[in-house]
């Protein structure tokens, strides 16, 4: 079974996915599919850094750049606001990882926007000014007048 996993991932998926609704565990690659799982569960938790980048990265444009601020920014800050939400109730767990996940998407978020701005890196926060829930908050807008 190790062997076809190796091979041919989707065939390995669809008859272990087979084998375990029909309940023939014995026969069923249980090293490889605990291993699968734990790789969604990475994933969940990468998707989770990767959208919280995006947001970060636009909030801080948005308050270190505010003569560029237009309908394109607010669209992407709200629409990613609403795919967090969306990822957060799809996976409540994740709330746990919340602190590791904003420090590490704020590090990328904060060389993004350094770039995208073309202020040194300095100009920004070492660290994130906003917790998760002042970030998602659809009325904060940081360095509205």
């Amino acid at each position: 079974m190790s062997d076809l996993y190796d091979r041919d991932f989707y065939r390995w998926a669809n008859e272990q996915a087979a084998l375990l609704r029909t309940g023939k565990l014995s026969a069923a690659d249980i090293e490889n599919i605990a291993e699968e799982i734990e790789s969604m569960g990475r994933s969940e938790k990468r998707e989770l850094v990767s959208r919280l980048e995006v947001l970060l990265t636009h909030l801080l444009k948005w308050q270190y750049q505010p003569e560029r601020r237009g309908a394109s920014w607010e669209a992407s800050i709200g629409n990613t606001r609403d795919a967090l939400a969306r990822h957060m109730a799809d996976n409540p767990s994740l709330k746990a990882k919340l602190p590791e996940a904003m420090a590490d998407a704020y590090r990328a978020a904060r060389r993004t926007a350094a770039a995208e701005t073309t202020k040194a890196q300095s100009v920004f926060p070492a660290e994130c000014p906003w917790p998760f829930d002042q970030a998602m908050d659809e009325d904060f807008w940081p360095g509205a007048d």
